[in-house]
């Protein structure tokens, strides 16, 4: 999943201030971003927008995070196509 637009960055950041537990990106090299850390999620972000943010993997810690964020990484993919 790869952000393209400021428009893709903005609903990501949305969906994941919603959420109530902690939203992690986890790099191939085993880096793990919190996206709830202001530092992390700005490093997150470089990534996701990078041609690497293809390989970025997204973890949330609670179910009903979960459950709101996979509409969205569909879209997102979909949107890739």
């Amino acid at each position: 999943m790869r952000l393209r637009s400021e428009a893709d960055i903005e609903q990501f950041l949305d969906a994941v201030n919603q959420c109530g537990g902690d939203v992690y990106l986890k790099s191939p090299e085993g880096d793990i971003f919190n996206l709830k850390s202001s530092m992390s999620r700005y490093i997150a972000i470089g990534r996701l927008i990078e041609e690497q943010g293809d390989t970025l993997e997204l973890f949330a810690d609670r179910k009903e995070d979960q459950a709101r964020l996979m509409p969205l990484v569909e879209d997102l993919m979909k949107n890739e196509d």
